[in-house]
């Protein structure tokens, strides 16, 4: 095993390609994730993209499921401690902070290699796909091959 990787956790990490081009699409995914994850026991931090994104995936946790409550907080950094299991951040989440990552914005984490869970949820919009594929990219220089769950095959068949 090679020093370069020997200080990088033991990590999964997921590329999901939904077949709907909406961003609730992408909202409601993330919030499925969510609380697969919080039920795990996991501490998880959804990234996003600041302003309506964030508060969009806000209203989604609060009212995802009649039978499962997914309490949450908005951070404004990662400084910020979060009580709650779930945070909901538009920057550069702590590695240490979190079991498991969501990536719904922009911005890859810097940290991206370090997370023990990474997930990236993209749609079929063109924009969002090409962020998706930088993603990949980048995930892929930083020695990372990401597992791909393309829902888009199935829905392409029916």
């Amino acid at each position: 095993m090679s020093s370069n990787t020997d200080s990088r956790p033991e990590g999964r990490h997921w590329f999901y390609l939904l077949p709907q081009d909406t961003e609730s699409a992408r909202l409601l995914y993330a919030a499925r994730l969510t609380d697969k994850a919080w039920r795990q026991g996991d501490r998880i931090c959804l990234v996003c993209n600041p302003g309506e994104q964030v508060e969009a995936l806000d209203t989604m946790l609060w009212q995802f499921s009649p039978e499962s409550f997914l309490p949450h907080r908005q951070l404004a950094s990662s400084n910020e401690p979060c009580p709650e299991r779930i945070g909901l951040f538009a920057g550069n989440p702590a590695p240490e902070d979190w079991d498991t990552v969501i990536v719904l914005g922009e911005t890859l984490p810097a940290d991206a290699d370090r997370f023990q869970r990474l997930a990236l949820i993209a749609n079929s919009n063109p924009q969002t796909l090409n962020q998706a594929r930088a993603h990949f990219r980048q995930l892929r220089e930083l020695g990372i091959e990401a597992r791909v769950h393309d829902a888009r095959r199935g829905a392409q068949r029916g």
